[in-house]
């Protein structure tokens, strides 16, 4: 097989021997990889320490079967996170990106937008602006938003997902984790999982979910916690398991004086 170059973000490596690795990625052409990496882990070796989490490679590799490792040839670093050397907030929210991709991305199945939304975001996160928090919890609540956009999973935010009719603006709104969405409540009964949302969280994710919104954003901080919530439920609810890294994000947004 003929090897291929791309460009990719390193999400988890795994001792494999005495030299090697087993390295997870996700490229922006061929989707998420894992790659053997032979002789990774010599202090000389031909990755010459590239391989670091998160840290963003041009790489070249040759691409196997699907019950196969790939194969790691070449590494050239491109960008270093440096969130880890700046606080732990910005330290988790790079490993909440790294295992969400894993979580939701599939080996060999390229998404061009999502690997740019992984760029976008960890840029944000690693930027080191004065209100670290603020930016971290935006930036993540963004990131969650939009890539369920990308793979299909957005939840409903206007019509209702038992009838597909538009559910009335309430105070209070049912939200369905399993069904994905807002539910009316003649609906709400069928519905085996679901959440009172305020109509403000709910509007807020639509604007989240929105193509158009772009970084740099803020989340109004009222309605931060609830949606975070919202959000950390829902995957549960579509993955059958809590990503380990969901408790280590902001849990509220909190004002600063001459913020």
């Amino acid at each position: 097989m003929a090897a291929e170059q791309t460009t990719a973000i390193v999400l988890r490596t795994i001792e494999f021997s005495e030299t090697s690795l087993i390295v997870t990625l996700l490229s922006r052409d061929f989707g998420q990889m894992a790659a053997i990496a032979k002789g990774a882990r010599r202090p000389k070796g031909p990755f010459e320490g590239s391989l670091d989490l998160l840290a963003v490679c041009r790489v070249v590799v040759i691409r196997k079967n699907a019950d196969a490792l790939d194969l790691l040839t070449e590494a050239k670093l491109q960008k270093r996170f440096r969130g880890a050397e700046r606080s732990l907030q910005q330290l988790y929210a790079g490993y909440y990106i790294a295992e969400m991709l894993r979580l939701l991305t599939d080996k060999h199945d390229p998404h061009p937008d999502v690997y740019d939304l992984a760029i976008a975001t960890l840029a944000q996160i690693d930027c080191g602006l004065k209100k670290p928090a603020t930016t971290i919890a935006a930036a993540m609540l963004f990131f969650d938003a939009q890539i369920l956009r990308m793979l299909g999973h957005a939840p409903s935010t206007t019509t209702c997902t038992g009838c597909d009719k538009i559910v009335p603006r309430t105070k209070r709104m049912a939200f369905a984790l399993i069904g994905g969405g807002v539910v009316c409540n003649a609906c709400r009964s069928r519905e085996h999982q679901t959440l009172s949302v305020s109509c403000d969280s709910i509007d807020e994710l639509q604007r989240l979910l929105s193509t158009d919104v772009r970084f740099p954003l803020s989340v109004d901080a009222t309605v931060y916690g609830e949606l975070r919530a919202v959000m950390n439920r829902y995957f549960q609810a579509l993955l059958g398991t809590q990503p380990r890294m969901q408790s280590f994000l902001p849990t509220a947004i909190r004002k600063e004086p001459n913020a």
